[in-house]
């Protein structure tokens, strides 16, 4: 039974408001880090580490382009080198599918591997932390949906992130798809956290402008919206504040100039510890309306968040103003003598700056006018289970896509 089915809003808010204090209880603590290298060529020091855990045979998941770009290929040598032997699954593709994961544990088990490394962007990591945990519990991927679903902890996981963004590399939550419809549920559970990590700028060098940007992006939501819900703590504060700085500061350098190594070593920082903020802090709107962009129409993770924060910045500042000044005066947008309503108007208008000066589209052509009413309600519902600011309106949600549909 589906208790939420025919709920008035005031009891809908209720029923939400209780769930995320369950999620709050079990997130919002303390949780494992991992050991994580950080600079040119710690992807090297990561395979080295790996090998002192007494591995048999390393799953390696990854995809497609990056193999044949052969961008894993010194990692690949690096393992070998330290005696440390591997599999290939190159099967994952953007948001992955429970079947793209349940093909990842076929082959881990066929193998017979008893560790995963995750190589590549937020897709593979993903992948790789369900292939861990039902592999090790004997299950599919559809059996780990939810919190904290499985008996046994995860295989021994390892990350080597290809993009800078979404932090997957330090969070306990894993967002896999739907096979038909493709909506996107979470994995909840401690130990898909990786043991270790290396945050190696030289294999971010050849990622294109665009994808620096919306991924860079997405880095940025994680940080304010971390730091302006009501989950926030001291950690998780210096991890948004920190990651925010970074973003300002080094995301247009990168998207100029690609190879810039202090560039993208600080944007893999900015990612990683945005990651480590959204773990215990959890996100808001941005993800709620993103997230259903993502599954009605392909919209790119990180794309769909550059797209919706300033929108959803416009309506949180008269509830978050105070912290959004923070924000505003810690990344040098402006001085702690103005105003805190001046402050955190300028933080919005940076993000839309920003998002100008890195070619992220102003205006989500996908959208149908047809649509906007079912995606309000998802995005609102799945919004309701976060510490934002405040609960956004129908209205204001309804508003906020037509705006984004046609820019006016």
């Amino acid at each position: 039974m589906n208790l939420e089915n025919g709920m008035p809003a005031m009891y809908k808010r209720w029923f939400y408001g209780a769930r995320l204090a369950l999620i709050g209880r079990m997130l919002g603590k303390p949780q494992p880090k991992p050991v994580t290298f950080v600079g040119p060529g710690a992807s090297a020091q990561l395979s080295r580490a790996i090998s002192q855990f007494g591995i048999r045979r390393l799953l390696v998941v990854t995809d497609k382009p990056l193999r044949e770009l052969g961008v894993l290929d010194s990692t690949l040598a690096a393992l070998e080198a330290h005696g440390v032997a591997t599999s290939v699954y190159d099967g994952v593709l953007p948001d992955p599918t429970a079947q793209v994961v349940n093909d990842g544990i076929m082959m881990l088990k066929e193998q017979a591997c008893d560790a995963v490394l995750a190589f590549g962007g937020g897709s593979s990591i993903d992948c790789a932390k369900v292939v861990a945990l039902a592999s090790a519990n004997g299950c599919t991927a559809e059996d780990c949906s939810g919190a904290n679903k499985c008996k046994l902890p995860a295989l021994p996981l390892f990350a080597i992130p290809t993009t800078a963004g979404t932090g997957s590399e330090g969070t306990c939550i894993a967002v896999i798809s739907d096979n038909e419809t493709h909506a996107k549920s979470g994995v909840i559970d401690a130990s898909i956290i990786p043991r270790a990590a290396a945050l190696d700028p030289e294999l971010m060098r050849g990622l294109p402008p665009a994808i620096t940007a919306a991924t860079g992006m997405d880095a940025l939501t994680h940080a304010i919206e971390s730091y302006i819900g009501s989950f926030g703590n001291a950690e998780t504060d210096f991890y948004g504040l920190a990651a925010a700085r970074m973003v300002f500061k080094y995301l247009p350098i990168a998207c100029r100039d690609g190879d810039n190594l202090e560039a993208r070593e600080a944007m893999a920082l900015a990612s990683y510890y945005g990651g480590l903020a959204i773990t215990q802090a959890l996100v808001g709107y941005v993800h709620a309306v993103s997230h259903n962009l993502g599954a009605r129409y392909g919209i790119p993770h990180g794309l769909g968040n550059a797209m919706v924060l300033p929108h959803v910045l416009e309506l949180m500042k008269k509830d978050a103003t105070g912290k959004m000044a923070e924000i505003a005066v810690h990344a040098q947008l402006g001085e702690g003598g103005e105003a805190d309503s001046v402050l955190a108007q300028k933080l919005v208008d940076r993000v839309w700056e920003l998002n100008r000066e890195i070619g992220i589209p102003q205006t989500c052509e996908a959208i149908r006018a047809e649509d906007i009413e079912e995606l309000v309600e998802v995005a609102l519902a799945e919004g309701a289970a976060y510490p934002s600011p405040r609960f956004l309106e129908a209205h204001e949600c309804r508003a906020l896509l037509t705006r984004l549909s046609t820019g006016a």
